[in-house]
């Protein structure tokens, strides 16, 4: 797994600057307490963000895959970051029981943060450097 991420940091690091975008900041809750969290708290860091939901099929997959990920690297230089965005956080509450993950899980409820980033499915996911560019 290592080296896909390094394929895809180098990948990133090919591409003309022109090419990159300011990643959406957002002020998102966590899902279980009311710790608050924006992107740019983690300016510094690349992020791996990724939104999810209890009804989705694949992130039965990809949430314990990005978790053993984020055990493979230092905190200080690569976070996983998801975004949680059932309507009942109960039902994601339930969700994270049977498949527990130990990286930052934010709820989001709006809408907002999912217009910012144009979602199209669930999972979606954003590579974020550390400037805060995607």
């Amino acid at each position: 797994m290592q080296h896909l991420i390094f394929i895809l940091l180098l990948l990133i690091s090919s591409i003309s600057r022109a090419d990159f975008v300011a990643a959406p900041d957002f002020h998102l809750k966590e899902l279980a307490n009311d710790t608050m969290h924006r992107l740019s708290d983690y300016r510094g860091t690349v992020i791996y963000l990724d939104f999810w939901a209890s009804w989705c099929g694949p992130c039965r997959q990809s949430l314990p895959a990005l978790d053993r990920l984020q055990k493979e690297f230092s905190p200080d230089d690569f976070q996983v970051i998801a975004i949680n965005l059932d309507e009942d956080s109960a039902e994601a509450l339930g969700f994270l029981a049977d498949y527990p993950v130990d990286y930052t899980v934010l709820t989001e409820k709006t809408g907002k943060t999912q217009r910012a980033y144009h979602l199209v499915g669930l999972p979606s996911s954003f590579l974020i450097d550390q400037r805060g560019e995607v």
